[in-house]
């Protein structure tokens, strides 16, 4: 697939389901980040995009046996790890598997380096069990090319816009490219959050980070720490979401990311990460706590407990 990016027209933008617009960015060479004026953003995910999907064709070309895909797709998840340990190096004892409900994972996002060990652990102990990846536009237009391949992988991923993305964007407000950004931005996550509540009813597995953005510490600074400041209501919007169906049993599990020492934003190549189960918030306890209402629309102290829970596993220097 070549280099150069189709573009959306204005129409186009504007006119067609946000569905479609994701099938022509993973199958006809689209860029939305250009279309929206944003390329520059693009561009920054280029080298990363061109070396995770070099790696994803490797796994794929050279393994076996290819008459068989279900032993093919096996091999190819079991080399990954194999090479991801090696360059990616991670520890994670004692996170949970065999669980029979669908699970919600929270962790911290001090860097892009805890993707690649997430991913390690997931297709390691988590074997064949659906995992749901909300990935930011520009890491998803990356990506995307090979989307097919990464779900062999037992990974579906699904763009997301995240309000950092969104600032960085630049739209002037009450312009057309505004509009028809803000429109897909909401039908992005409206798509998220039905795949979602697929992913739990299949018993699933979903991963997300709860700043919507890469920062150090777990609460954004001491005044949020202190409850000063909202925290963004990432977990409970899901949970408000995933627990209006009653058929739905999901599980939530605060995850710590413990980077080393002189980690940087990026990947953290053959540097050791830890992640650091928190103790299992069940359905149960969920709804029994922190439900008031029968339909609410947040959940009161249920984002907070969350934080806490991950940022007690973790040094102080990471709490705010």
């Amino acid at each position: 697939m070549g280099y150069r990016k189709k573009v959306f027209s204005l129409e186009e933008l504007f006119d067609l389901p946000a569905e479609q617009i994701i099938d022509k960015i993973k199958y006809e060479n689209y860029s939305l980040l250009d279309s929206l004026g944003a390329n520059d953003l693009r561009k920054e995910m280029v080298k990363v995009g061109k070396i995770c999907n070099a790696a994803i064709d490797y796994f794929f070309k050279t393994t076996g046996p290819k008459s068989n895909p279900v032993q093919h797709n096996k091999a190819a998840r079991k080399k990954l790890v194999k090479v991801l340990s090696r360059l990616t190096p991670g520890a994670y004892d004692g996170m949970p598997k065999d669980r029979k409900n669908g699970l919600v994972v929270g962790f911290n996002h001090p860097s892009l380096g805890e993707i690649p060990r997430i991913l390690m652990m997931k297709i390691d102990i988590m074997g064949d069990k659906p995992m749901y990846f909300p990935v930011n536009l520009p890491w998803y237009e990356a990506l995307a090319p090979n989307f097919d391949r990464i779900k062999k992988l037992g990974i579906v991923i699904t763009p997301t816009i995240t309000p950092s993305t969104w600032e960085k964007m630049h739209l002037r407000p009450g312009t057309k490219l505004y509009e028809a950004g803000e429109r897909l931005r909401h039908e992005f996550r409206e798509i998220y959050t039905g795949l979602c509540s697929k992913a739990m009813r299949e018993g699933g597995v979903i991963f997300v980070a709860p700043s919507a953005t890469r920062q150090a510490t777990v609460f954004r600074s001491e005044e949020t720490f202190l409850g000063e400041e909202d925290i963004i209501p990432t977990m409970s919007m899901l949970a408000v979401k995933l627990y209006s169906d009653p058929e739905i049993k999901c599980d939530f599990l605060p995850m710590a990311v413990l980077p080393p020492e002189d980690y940087e934003r990026g990947l953290n190549f053959r540097k050791n990460y830890r992640l650091i189960p928190g103790e299992i918030m069940t359905a149960d306890y969920i709804r029994k706590k922190y439900f008031k209402a029968k339909k609410p629309n947040h959940l009161v102290g249920f984002d907070r407990d969350f934080h806490q829970r991950i940022a007690e596993k973790l040094p102080k220097q990471f709490w705010y």
